[in-house]
């Protein structure tokens, strides 16, 4: 009776303690591996604007409609070319344009007064009345053009100042971050941003753009007609008429010499055979 109650307290101490160091070896309880981490995609990039870094006019939105003359008082800076735009009734044309535009709006490119400065004194009032409006006309594109759109534009591009396929043209570089133009005579750069929405655009410009046509020199005027070319032509025929005369003159004197020489012939044979028969009588 002894030994099974000693064995059995030899049970009750030992199977705890084997239960627990097979638990401990058990798979389950190995520690778990680490997880892979997820591959890292990288963020598609946006695409990036031919000219981000032309700052935006407080005018750049429509807020204030496409009122040209308003917008570019508002901007500031521009009172010259409004001025100019008015005197020359320009400002009309390019309303009334916009309006009945169906090639897609209007893009003006804007010299502010510190650029009409750099032109020589008195250059804008030396020009012909028709050629100040030419000046203003070249300033304006009869397409609108959107500030990341320049590089679609097909050199030489044409001008309100554009009356045939080969006058008035500007070649515009678009490059990075800059858009320049050339004229031929001037290189001018957009700096800025003054109005933009779907059919009008105003980019300010730091040159005033002068054609090179107004540099091609002129074709020649044909030689005025002698004013004495006809009285020469009369003395011509004059003098011609006097030699006419002069020869029927000759003609009629030469006649006249003959009749007195067949005359006198005449006279001398009569004599002689008067004589003759004087002599046979006798």
């Amino acid at each position: 009776m002894k030994q099974i109650i000693f064995f059995s307290l030899l049970l009750v101490l030992f199977v705890p303690i084997l239960s627990t160091t097979i638990l401990a070896q058990s798979p389950a309880a190995a520690p778990k591996s680490p997880a892979k981490p997820a591959p890292i995609t990288p963020a598609p990039v946006p695409a990036k604007p031919l000219v981000p870094s032309l700052p935006q006019s407080p005018m750049s939105d429509s807020s204030s409609g496409q009122d040209i003359i308003k917008i570019l008082r508002k901007a500031k800076s521009f009172n010259t070319l409004i001025r100019l735009l008015k005197t020359t009734q320009i400002i009309n044309q390019i309303n009334a344009q916009l309006v009945t535009s169906k090639s897609g709006g209007l893009t003006i490119f804007a010299p502010d007064d510190g650029a009409f400065s750099q032109l020589k004194a008195g250059y804008f009032n030396s020009l012909a009345e028709r050629q100040q409006k030419e000046l203003i006309q070249f300033h304006v594109l009869p397409v609108y053009v959107s500030s990341s759109n320049f590089d679609s534009l097909s050199n030489p591009v044409l001008t309100l100042a554009s009356d045939s396929p080969t006058g008035y043209q500007i070649n515009v570089t678009a490059y990075g971050n800059s858009v320049n133009i050339s004229t031929g005579v001037v290189n001018a750069t957009l700096t800025g941003i003054v109005y933009s929405d779907k059919t009008l655009a105003i980019y300010h410009v730091d040159k005033v753009l002068i054609p090179l046509d107004f540099s091609k020199p002129t074709a020649a005027a044909p030689a005025p007609s002698l004013a004495k070319a006809p009285k020469a032509d009369k003395e011509n025929s004059s003098a011609e008429d006097d030699d006419q005369g002069d020869t029927k003159k000759a003609t009629s004197s030469a006649t006249s010499i003959n009749l007195i020489s067949v005359q006198g012939s005449m006279l001398v044979s009569l004599g002689v055979a008067l004589v003759a028969a004087v002599t046979l009588s006798c």
